[in-house]
């Protein structure tokens, strides 16, 4: 039996379908002095699926979190975690809750299968239960030969899987996980994706943040998009794309050698004078000028005569819409 398997087979989980909803939040509001950080968030997870909460740094999400995990009260609303009342019974709630942080927390002065050790032991769980169940963990994260192996001879993204395999010593109902593929090289991302992938078919319910578009439209069956402490946008990745873009984007960039400019005019000089007559609407970022259509063709047939620009024509995508709600200006 797989870890995901064994996941889905603890004894307060049944099938996906037949359980309650792992997280219900109505009306969350939360206040730091005159700023409203919060602002009535509305979100309920189904048991079994991918949900991503997306947005800008200051965005809330963070402290939507928090409030959900029961670890900032909330200045109004109601939450229930795995059932439990949040803040009243987090602590019973949080008990079948796994969660990888943001950053790494493993302890450097264990092994791999120590620091699995001393996790399970705040779940209450006995040794002999633990150690039963780290061989599949670590074989879950592609560490079957680290067990022995020290943190500070762990690559990050060994560190990253092995802390996702922390996360499910407890056999959870509800995995949160805070931006987990952060600084990884390609491969390791995807492994991290594969991971998750197992975990969501077996049942196991995920709530994920992320600032990477391509991972929320590849693991989420919802999401939400934050910004300003409010939901701008939610539903399914297709049905977002769908709700809030235009079904066509051409990107255009390089030098515009236009009849009445000179040489060098760029994409944006371009933009100005052609894009609000050959788009349903366009942006320019830098040196590229975003149009959005729902028929490119005559914009394609004009740009396949014009000396010098270049231009990358594909679908909408869910960056787009989360460009477009949030804007392009950068959060510190």
């Amino acid at each position: 039996m797989t870890v995901a398997e064994r996941t889905l087979s603890s004894p307060h989980s049944t099938a996906a379908s037949l359980r309650p909803s792992p997280l219900l939040i109505r009306g969350l509001t939360k206040r730091y002095g005159d700023t409203e950080v919060v602002r009535g968030i509305d979100l309920e997870l189904r048991a079994g699926e991918c949900f991503t909460l997306l947005g800008p740094n200051g965005a809330g999400k963070t402290t939507t979190l928090r409030c959900a995990l029961g670890l900032t009260a909330p200045d109004a609303g109601e939450i229930r975690l795995c059932g439990e009342a949040v803040p009243e019974r987090a602590r019973e709630a949080r008990m079948r809750v796994g969660i990888v942080p943001q950053m790494d927390n493993l302890d450097p002065d264990f092994t791999c299968a120590e620091n699995l050790l001393v996790y399970g032991r705040y779940f209450g769980l006995s040794d002999a239960e633990i150690k039963t169940r780290i061989p599949d963990l670590l074989a879950f994260a592609g560490l079957e030969n680290k067990r022995n192996a020290r943190i500070q001879s762990l690559s990050g993204g060994m560190k990253r899987r092995l802390t996702l395999a922390r996360a499910l010593i407890n056999q959870p109902e509800l995995l949160v996980l805070d931006e987990p593929t952060t600084g990884l090289d390609p491969q390791a991302r995807h492994l991290i994706w594969d991971r998750l992938k197992q975990l969501i078919r077996s049942g196991t319910t995920v709530l994920l943040t992320t600032h990477f578009m391509d991972e929320a439209e590849r693991l989420s069956d919802q999401l939400a998009i934050l910004d300003g402490g409010r939901m701008l946008a939610g539903g399914s990745p297709r049905e977002v794309i769908a709700e809030h873009i235009e079904p066509q984007v051409v990107e255009v960039f390089g030098d515009w050698n236009g009849h009445d400019l000179p040489a060098g005019g760029g994409a944006a000089a371009w933009a100005s004078a052609h894009a609000a007559a050959l788009s349903d609407r366009f942006e320019i970022s830098g040196e590229t000028a975003f149009c959005y259509l729902h028929d490119a063709a005559p914009l394609l047939a004009h740009l396949a005569a014009q000396r010098g620009l270049r231009y990358l024509h594909r679908p909408a995508n869910l960056e787009d819409v989360f460009l477009k709600l949030t804007g392009r200006d950068l959060r510190d």
